[in-house]
């Protein structure tokens, strides 16, 4: 029951996050309120224009002329300041792309302030031309929305705050330490999304799941992939409830975030007599994009920190310094999964069978994937070697287990043979070298006191 809830929170994250990542989905929302406002504020106008409301003293009054002009001018200025905000994303855009690399446009694009600001500016355009078509001809004379105008300077009024706001957003957004700051950020959301449902104790029957794999790997029928792409998300519920339908055991042979080609083998079911049935389902339970997300892939997050990193230590950018931040926020991550990552690779029906196997990253591939290509691309700097070695010394304060350190250590070691073969000062090497030290005698002293406890 706990990973049913786990999964449909999942699910509703993954939906959010497909709107979120649009520049069309909170425009749309505040121009269906404009609609609304002009509703609210045309039906007290009329009530005015028939004499059943008094309209306070502070509403704008004037001719039907008069109206016109102002709301004339203020579409026109707000309509002009839309092209401003466009222009001002697509050179924002430009300018991460060519930056921060093309796979940093998505988090630009789903960034809420910008949403916000076109969505506002759109929204004023579209409240202002529904009441200036309203004013015209009526039983008692010209019919002059009152309210609906001085609405409207006071939507002016908000759309400048929005502007400066904006512009302050736009200038804070593409600083680089934002941008790092910001997919740290997401990560953490992430490893709070996917990591955070530790087993909880409960029904389970049937063989396990070493001998459920190794019968669908011998005897089991191959499952083809329904499209290509980027796994985005698996319904892992909807996949649980169609194998216990069919009595089969589903093993799922990538994750969110691998690519498929169309044809090719995606899973294994057994027995193999259940292949054709799951198979005609399993394009509704899995989501293929053109691109990853970060609601089921966390690697995604940690690669793109990666990106960055391996970008500013390149000859054409060398800049050491954002590498180095690049570190700072993949050490402080890999602390919170060194604790809290607890993946489902086994999820059972409500009778305690399994029934779906999948194919989760460990935290021995996460810690590879976070310091192996830095560490390749960081040969014969020793600065961003100590930062790493710093870093894998910060995350073995918060492991758990003995495998979990040597993994670390293994990094470590790698890192101390790399300066011996491409750091030439002599200082330099000894400098990396008692950071290595430092590693060496934290995890003997955190071996010590495991052993005591």
């Amino acid at each position: 029951m706990f990973r049913g809830h786990f999964s449909r929170a999942l699910a509703s994250h993954w939906r959010r996050e497909v709107l979120r990542t649009s520049l069309w989905f909170v425009p749309a929302i505040e121009v269906i309120a404009a609609v609304a406002l002009f509703i609210g504020t045309t039906a007290l106008d009329k009530a005015a224009y028939r004499g059943e409301l008094t309209i306070p003293s502070w509403v704008i009054s004037g001719t039907a002329d008069a109206a016109r002009q102002i709301l004339t001018a203020i579409a026109a200025a707000v309509i002009t300041v839309v092209g401003v905000v466009f222009s001002i994303i697509l050179v924002t855009l430009t300018l991460a792309s060519t930056q921060f690399g093309p796979r940093m446009l998505r988090n630009f694009i789903r960034d809420r302030g910008t949403q916000l600001a076109l969505g506002t500016f759109v929204a004023t355009f579209v409240y202002a031309v529904l009441v200036l078509v309203s004013i015209g001809p009526g039983s008692h004379g010209d019919y002059v929305p009152h309210i609906g105008v001085t609405v409207t300077l006071a939507l002016m009024v908000a759309d400048l705050a929005v502007l400066i706001y904006f512009i302050h957003h736009t200038a804070v957004s593409i600083q680089l330490p934002q941008v790092i700051a910001s997919i740290a950020a997401d990560l953490t959301e992430a490893i709070e999304e996917q990591g955070s449902a530790p087993d909880r104790p409960g029904q389970e029957n049937g063989p396990s799941a070493a001998e459920l794999l190794s019968l669908a790997e011998s005897r089991g029928g191959v499952l083809l992939a329904p499209a290509s792409g980027y796994l985005q998300f698996i319904r892992h519920q909807q996949l649980v409830r169609l194998a216990a339908e069919a009595d089969a055991v589903i093993s799922l042979e990538h994750r969110p975030g691998h690519f498929l080609v169309r044809g090719h083998r995606f899973a294994t079911v057994w027995p193999s007599q259940a292949a054709p049935l799951i198979s005609k389902a399993l394009g509704r339970a899995h989501i293929v994009g053109p691109y990853r997300t970060l609601t089921q892939d966390m690697s995604f997050g940690i690669d793109q920190l990666v990106e960055i990193a391996i970008r500013a230590l390149s000859a054409a950018v060398n800049d050491t310094f954002t590498a180095l931040t690049c570190i700072d926020w993949l050490g402080e991550n890999l602390c919170k999964i060194a604790v809290r990552w607890h993946p489902a690779r086994v999820h059972r029906d409500a009778n305690g069978f399994i029934r779906v196997i999948s194919a989760e990253p460990g935290f021995e591939r996460l810690v590879q994937r976070s310091f192996e290509k830095i560490r390749q691309a960081s040969m014969g700097m020793p600065a961003v070697m100590i930062r790493e070695l710093e870093a894998l010394a910060r995350i073995m304060t918060e492991t758990t287990s003995d495998g979990q350190r040597q993994v670390l250590l293994e990094q470590a070691a790698m890192i101390d043979r790399a300066s011996e073969r491409s750091v030439p000062e002599a200082a330099d090497r000894a400098d990396v070298r008692r950071r290595y030290e430092a590693i060496l005698t934290m995890e003997s002293r955190l071996a010590a006191r495991q052993r005591r406890a």
